[in-house]
């Protein structure tokens, strides 16, 4: 969930409890929703680091595949990567 929509929703919950609750029960409602808040927003760069690490994981991947292809088809062709005869 966005960090503006829960705030959004975190102090329209406290507007309207405010009218019934005293001032200790507004200020424990109010630690609770900061609590969630901040466990939402480590749920999200959690998930967004791990998006990350799978996209470099798989470039990474890719790449050494590509490097293998090129090094077989240099060893298929008889020359290394330079260009010179292997044999």
């Amino acid at each position: 969930m966005k960090t503006t929509t829960v705030l959004a929703i975190a102090l329209g919950v406290g507007a309207l409890s405010a009218c019934n609750n005293s001032a200790q029960e507004q200020a424990a409602d109010n630690i609770e929703a900061n609590a969630e808040m901040t466990a939402d927003n480590i749920e999200e760069n959690a998930d967004a680091m791990t998006d990350n690490m799978e996209a470099n994981a798989q470039n990474t991947a890719d790449a050494v595949r590509a490097e293998g292809e090129k090094a077989a088809d240099a060893t298929r062709s008889g020359s290394d990567a330079d260009g010179n005869s292997a044999n």
